[in-house]
C-alpha cells in the first residue's frame, strides 16, 4: 500500500488528489504548501498532517511517493531530496525552470533507486497513443514533415492569480514552458529526435503584464533530415484546440483532439479522443489520471519510468535553445 504525499496544493493538485482517490491501496498520508491558507485548506479537505517543508514532511513522513505540482522553480529541489531518500516521484511539468537544474535533476534520478515520471500526460490521450504507435509501425510510410499550434488565450488575471507564471525566476519561461510545451513534446516525440533549433519568441499581448513571452514560433529539424514547424501564441481570443498534424507517404494525420487520418487511397478514418470529467481545466486534458494510475501500476519494477527526466529533458532543451535565440540577453535567466 503506497504512502503518498503532495507538495504544492495550487490548481493542478486538484487533479492529482482525483487521480490518487481513483488508485486502489494508495494512501494519501501528508500535504505541503508554503502558503498557509492553500495548506490549511488541502489539511481540512484530505483529514491529513500538512507541512510548509518539504525536507521535514520527507524526514517526519514514511512515504513511497510524492507528487510535485508546485511553480515551475520549486520542481527540481524537491524532486531531489525525495529520489535520494529512496521515494519515488510524480512531478508535473516542466522538469525544471532551468536547464541546469533539469540536468540535475536527470542526474539525481539516474543515481537513485527510486522512480521518477514527469507529467507530459498527453501522452496517454487516447487519440495520442494511436498516432504514435501507428507512425512508429511505419504503417504509413516515411514521416515527410510535421507541425504543431496552439492558439490560446490568457489575460492579465490569470497571471494576477499566480504572479510567479509570467517571471523568468518563478517559470523559467512564459508560453512555451507553461502552456504549449505538451504540444511541443508530442510533436518532437513521433516525430522524432531533434538535431537543430531555429526560433523567435516574443512578447506581443502581453506586454503589460509579464516579462516572458507569449508567442512563439519555431522550425526543427529532426535527426532524419525532416523538418517540423511549431506556432503558439496567448493572443488568441479563445482556447482552440491544439493541432499536430504528420504528413506521411501514404496518408496525412491531424490531431484536432480526434484524430484524422486521411489515406492515399481516399480512405477516411475518425480516432475519437476519450471525454472525461474533472475537477482540472479542461485543457489540462483527460489523461492525468491514466498516467498516475500507469506510474503506481509500475512500482517495483526494474529501470526507468518512461517519460523521465532524461525523456523530458528532450522538450526543455528545444524551450530553451529557443530563449538564447531570443534573449540573449538573459541568458542567466534562461540557461
Amino acid at each position: 500500500m503506497p504512502r503518498v504525499a503532495i507538495i504544492g496544493c495550487g490548481d493542478v493538485a486538484t487533479v492529482h488528489f482525483e487521480a490518487l482517490a481513483a488508485i486502489a491501496g494508495a494512501e494519501l498520508v501528508a500535504v505541503c504548501d508554503t502558503d498557509p491558507e492553500r495548506l490549511a485548506a488541502a489539511v481540512a479537505a484530505h483529514n491529513v498532517p500538512g507541512y510548509a517543508d518539504v525536507a521535514t514532511l520527507l524526514d517526519e513522513v514514511s512515504v513511497d511517493v510524492v507528487h510535485i505540482c508546485t511553480p515551475h522553480n520549486q520542481h527540481a529541489d524537491p524532486a531531489i531530496a525525495a529520489l535520494e531518500r529512496g521515494v519515488n516521484v510524480i512531478s508535473e511539468k516542466p522538469l525544471a525552470s532551468t536547464l541546469a537544474d533539469g540536468e540535475r535533476l536527470a542526474a539525481a534520478a539516474a543515481a537513485s533507486t527510486a522512480r521518477i515520471g514527469i507529467c507530459f500526460q498527453n501522452r496517454y490521450n487516447q487519440a495520442v497513443q494511436a498516432m504514435a504507435q501507428r507512425l512508429k509501425d511505419g504503417e504509413f510510410g516515411a514521416i515527410l514533415g510535421g507541425s504543431g499550434t496552439v492558439t490560446w488565450h490568457r489575460d492579465a488575471s490569470y497571471y494576477g492569480n499566480r504572479p510567479w507564471r509570467g517571471s523568468w525566476v518563478g517559470g523559467g519561461g512564459g508560453l512555451l514552458m507553461n502552456q504549449a510545451i505538451h504540444t511541443l513534446d508530442l510533436l518532437q516525440w513521433m516525430m522524432g529526435e531533434v538535431r537543430s533549433v531555429a526560433g523567435h519568441a516574443a512578447t506581443h499581448a502581453l506586454g503589460e503584464t509579464i516579462e516572458v513571452e507569449d508567442t512563439a514560433e519555431i522550425v526543427l529539424t529532426h535527426d532524419n533530415g525532416v523538418r517540423s514547424v511549431f506556432y503558439a501564441t496567448l493572443a488568441n481570443s479563445v482556447n482552440a484546440p491544439i493541432t499536430v498534424d504528420i504528413v506521411a507517404e501514404k496518408a496525412t494525420l491531424q490531431l484536432r483532439g480526434d484524430l484524422l487520418i486521411t489515406h492515399d487511397d481516399g480512405r477516411v478514418e475518425v480516432i475519437e479522443e476519450r471525454r472525461a470529467a474533472s475537477g482540472g481545466r479542461d485543457y489540462w486534458g483527460v489523461s492525468h489520471q491514466l498516467y498516475i494510475a500507469d506510474f503506481y501500476a509500475q512500482l517495483g519494477q526494474e529501470g526507468s519510468f518512461w517519460i523521465d527526466p532524461a525523456e523530458a529533458l528532450k522538450t526543455l532543451r528545444i524551450i530553451k535553445d529557443v530563449y538564447a535565440q531570443s534573449y540573449p540577453e538573459r541568458l542567466v535567466d534562461v540557461a
